[in-house]
């Protein structure tokens, strides 16, 4: 194994992860929910990285950016789920499908008035909305720089990246988003 490696005692490893793991717990949760969408699955992905953080606390130097440590491994964690799905053919949850033909709320009147409920929905989250429109790299670089506030060195280090591809891939992501709301502010009325 690696040289870098710590040898913390039980109660330092205790120490560590409650002191300078735990203060970070709802930004890896607003962090994941970014990525995923889901309250489940974002609260899934938390709990793991920090089941793989405890595990693998002798890899982390105590008093270093625990919490760049933290978001990297939710983040390469994020990525190998998201291959693995995508990898995956859809499924279908048959026994949710029978259940909702066999009640009695499909005689229901469904159709409802989709635009107005949409607009109504959309106004204030146009930017949500673009953001999540982007490719998952290019929503990274930017919560990570302009909604939780990571320098591009800590980036590069989350990300596994150059710092020269962290500022390329957020020039692009920013650019990507800017043309986005553009488009939706010509929509609503603005030159």
């Amino acid at each position: 194994m690696s040289d870098n490696k710590k040898n913390y005692s039980e109660k330092e490893k205790v120490a560590i992860f409650e002191n300078e793991f735990m203060p970070h717990i709802d930004s890896m949760y607003n962090f994941a929910y970014k990525l995923t969408f889901d309250e489940e699955e974002a609260k899934d992905l938390v709990q793991d990285t920090y089941l793989k953080a405890f595990r693998f606390i002798t890899s982390f130097e105590k008093g270093t950016n625990a919490k760049a440590w933290l978001f990297r491994i939710l983040k390469n964690s994020f990525i190998n789920d998201y291959r693995k799905k995508s990898k995956q053919p859809a499924k279908v949850d048959y026994q949710e499908v029978e259940t909702y033909y066999n009640s009695e709320n499909t005689d229901q009147n469904l159709t409802i008035d989709l635009r107005s409920e949409t607009l109504q929905n959309r106004i204030g989250d146009e930017v949500t909305n673009a953001l999540n429109s982007l490719g998952v790299d290019f929503r990274i670089v930017i919560i990570l720089c302009d909604l939780e506030g990571f320098t591009y060195e800590e980036m590069a280090k989350i990300l596994d990246i150059p710092i020269g591809t962290v500022r390329s891939r957020l020039h692009r992501a920013r650019n990507l988003l800017k043309e986005k709301l553009r488009k939706y502010a010509q929509t609503m009325g603005y030159k």
